[in-house]
């Protein structure tokens, strides 16, 4: 098998937050300090792709919309089967 036609894998330390990660904990920090319900919020910008549901406030908004909304959907669920499965 030549090089170009291995698959690659990137790997994150398990200590290294991904940019999902960090874009939900600011987004929720934002959001709970403005007294919005973050998960409310976060949400309604998932299933609609609103940005209006996420604060502009500490660059929340512009934070959250880098990424695209279905990585942030596979960190949610990543994330979630990884608390189940321990």
């Amino acid at each position: 098998m030549s090089f170009s036609e291995e698959t690659m894998q990137f790997r994150l330390r398990p200590d290294e937050p991904t940019r999902a990660e960090r874009a939900f904990l600011l987004a929720h920090e934002a959001l709970s300090e403005k007294g919005y319900n973050p998960i409310h919020q976060i949400s309604g910008y998932l299933l609609s792709g609103d940005p209006a549901y996420i604060t502009s406030f500490k660059d929340a908004r512009d934070t959250i919309r880098r990424i695209e909304r279905d990585e942030l959907i596979e960190e949610l669920v990543r994330t979630y089967l990884a608390a189940r499965l321990r």
